[in-house]
């Protein structure tokens, strides 16, 4: 659960900021799809990273 906090507080600096700043579109307004899809994203890979690390442990 950390991992994902870091994870969107890192995007919610970065989308606004640097993406749609640069495309000319409202970052209050077309922020929010992104930084859901990127957290969604990072933060599965890091669950299946975590399981894959303690898998180990298990068997």
């Amino acid at each position: 659960m950390i991992g994902n906090l870091i994870i969107a507080g890192f995007f919610v600096f970065l989308i606004p900021l640097l993406l749609l700043k640069v495309m000319g579109i409202d970052p209050a307004l077309a922020s929010a799809i992104f930084l859901t899809t990127a957290t969604d994203v990072f933060g599965f890979f890091l669950f299946l990273g975590l399981a894959k690390v303690f898998i180990g442990f298990l068997i």
